[in-house]
């Protein structure tokens, strides 16, 4: 289906103009959902996918799910697994084609641990920390001090998911001295600590935000901690690129040279400067296609259809000109009851032939997938 805006139709042409849509996942009731629009749930070779399930109304606790894509069959990967919330699930996300990483805070203390899809056997990688978004098919993940009351952990630390050793390329030290002006403005205090780190496709960058914690016991709500900026830094050099005041939903792009942000805006590195794809387009959570000519996002069409209340849509747009399709939409105001509500979160696979993401029609936060129908 064809909501384009105004250039038509022979402007260009794009495969996702037709798709079938599908469910992830045996249709039970429980709610099924990817983590997020940085990272794909399928693994890098294609073969598998991996899901949180959860039949707790509130989609807090649950299990990891591996599912074979040929064959349909699920199997368990880790059980009693407690989320900070029902929006990103457990972070989990592949790293290579055998290891799977998460983060769980059962019994109060949050760890960051990697199973291995092939043995079953778990490790953990991490104590009182949370994890971000690593880059798949490279080995070390970013994790970092719990936002609300980090403690000790208040710096960026990349562990690498075979050995267990641990790295710290960038300290919150490090980023006060370096944007002193904005965080005496922004924040007033140096009782802060690097929050939400994501790193570039090509593993040698990462973007981050900084955070002021509250200091308290709980992890649930939004005001548990301060969070603001996108401080962009080099890995392979140890060195800032720079700092963007605001954060709003950024990923890479596949290149590692740009950041998409929410409005469609591309963020060019090292010059900064901003450059938007559409005028027209919806955008929400934008991510890159693999080959960098489109992108896919989500959006909220309250304001957009006259029958948009409630309801969500999937987009796909074009880098090349001011043209996007939207390719499914549905209910979004039901599925799990988390104190912070599931997205979409729309997101790629590896070669670009399938897109996921989750809905929240009825009582249950469900994963679907689209490819182009030839």
């Amino acid at each position: 289906m064809n909501v384009s805006a105004e250039p038509p139709q022979s402007q260009v042409a794009s495969p996702w103009e037709n798709v079938q849509i599908q469910p992830v996942g045996a249709q039970q009731a429980r709610h099924t959902l990817h983590s997020y629009f940085v990272t794909s749930p399928e693994s890098p070779n294609g073969k598998w996918v991996v899901f949180f399930s959860s039949t707790d109304p509130a989609g807090e606790r649950g299990e990891l799910i591996l599912l074979d894509r040929r064959s349909g069959e699920e199997n368990v990967l880790v059980t009693g697994l407690l989320t900070e919330d029902a929006h990103r699930g457990a972070c989990q996300q592949w790293v290579t084609d055998r290891f799977v990483v998460y983060h769980d805070g059962t019994d109060g203390r949050w760890t960051v641990s990697a199973v291995d899809v092939l043995t079953g056997e778990t490790r953990m990688l991490a104590q009182d920390r949370q994890l971000g978004f690593g880059a798949q098919g490279h080995p070390w993940v970013p994790v970092y001090g719990q936002h609300w009351n980090p403690g000790e952990y208040r710096d960026l630390q990349l562990v690498h998911v075979e050995t267990g050793e641990v790295q710290t390329p960038v300290t919150i030290g490090d980023v006060i001295d370096t944007y002193p002006e904005w965080i005496d403005n922004r924040f007033g205090t140096d009782d802060l600590c690097i929050f939400f780190p994501v790193m570039s496709p090509d593993g040698e960058k990462v973007f981050f935000k900084v955070a002021r914690p509250g200091n308290g016991p709980s992890f649930r709500g939004g005001s548990v901690s301060d969070r603001e900026g996108m401080i962009i830094f080099d890995l392979k050099t140890r060195s800032f690129i720079r700092l963007r005041k605001e954060w709003g939903h950024p990923s890479w792009h596949p290149n590692g040279n740009g950041i998409l942000e929410k409005g469609n805006f591309l963020i060019s590195l090292p010059e900064g400067e901003e450059s938007r794809y559409s005028q027209t387009a919806p955008s929400n959570h934008p991510t890159y296609h693999p080959s960098g000519r489109c992108f896919a996002t989500d959006a909220d069409l309250r304001h957009r259809e006259k029958d948009g209340a409630g309801k969500w849509g999937i987009f796909i747009g074009s880098c090349e000109v001011d043209r996007w399709w939207k390719i499914d939409d549905f209910r979004n105001d039901g599925g799990a009851d988390s104190w912070r509500r599931n997205h979409p979160h729309p997101v790629f696979n590896a070669e670009g032939s399938r897109l996921y993401y989750n809905t929240n029609e009825g009582d249950w936060t469900r994963l679907r997938v689209a490819s182009p129908v030839s």
